[in-house]
């Protein structure tokens, strides 16, 4: 789809429900319910992270950009998501934290991303954080550059990709929870989104398709 067009269908989400929940369950991991229970003594003392899903023009068609993540010790390690980050002290938001993190994880500047909306928050309970996600776009073809010591790679993931419903699929994965598990994904780019990041992927898929 054309970018201007996308920006012109896109405007429409703002007085739109959100999905909310019951899209994102639709991507949930079998155990995230058992693995949620099992530490709800921590939640109260849950930290806090926002993150982008940025849409931009790419030869005039709308494209949505994710990160690989590098692989360390810690239960993220090696998986896709979108820029973005915890909110720190001198942030003003937690909106502001996901601007700024999004450019010092992919270099795209602060002044370029105009966020849209707030979507619904995720709580991921490996890490104990409840994430923020925000729709942005960037009407200026971004020029990536990539923070070094945390990402990886810089996915670009067409948005005719991103909403087809053939790219949904089911993969068996290893989880800081289980292993040799089988958890609903998207295959984007050759890569498997799977989790929150798959969670608050459907719902954005969702909030698109009522406008498209």
């Amino acid at each position: 789809m054309k970018f201007d067009d996308f920006c012109e269908l896109i405007s429409k989400i703002e007085n739109i429900p959100l999905p909310a929940e019951p899209s994102q369950l639709k991507m949930s991991p079998p155990f995230r319910e058992a693995l949620q229970e099992r530490q709800k003594h921590m939640i109260k003392d849950a930290k806090r992270a926002g993150v982008m899903a940025l849409f931009y023009p790419n030869n005039e068609q709308t494209y949505l950009v994710l990160i690989l993540r590098k692989t360390y010790k810690g239960v993220h390690s090696a998986q896709v998501g979108f820029p973005g980050g915890k909110l720190e002290e001198s942030d003003e938001s937690i909106e502001a934290a996901a601007v700024r993190e999004t450019f010092e994880e992919i270099g795209v500047p602060e002044d370029y991303i105009q966020v849209l909306r707030k979507l619904t928050q995720v709580y991921i309970p490996p890490s104990n954080f409840f994430v923020q996600p925000f729709i942005g776009i960037s009407r200026t073809t971004p020029y990536f550059i990539k923070q070094e010591d945390e990402v990886e790679d810089i996915l670009e993931v067409t948005l005719l990709d991103f909403i087809n419903d053939m790219n949904v699929v089911d993969k068996t994965v290893s989880t800081s929870y289980k292993k040799d598990v089988v958890v609903p994904a998207f295959n984007l780019n050759g890569h498997i989104v799977w989790g929150a990041t798959a969670m608050m992927l459907s719902e954005i898929k969702d909030l698109l398709k009522q406008v498209m």
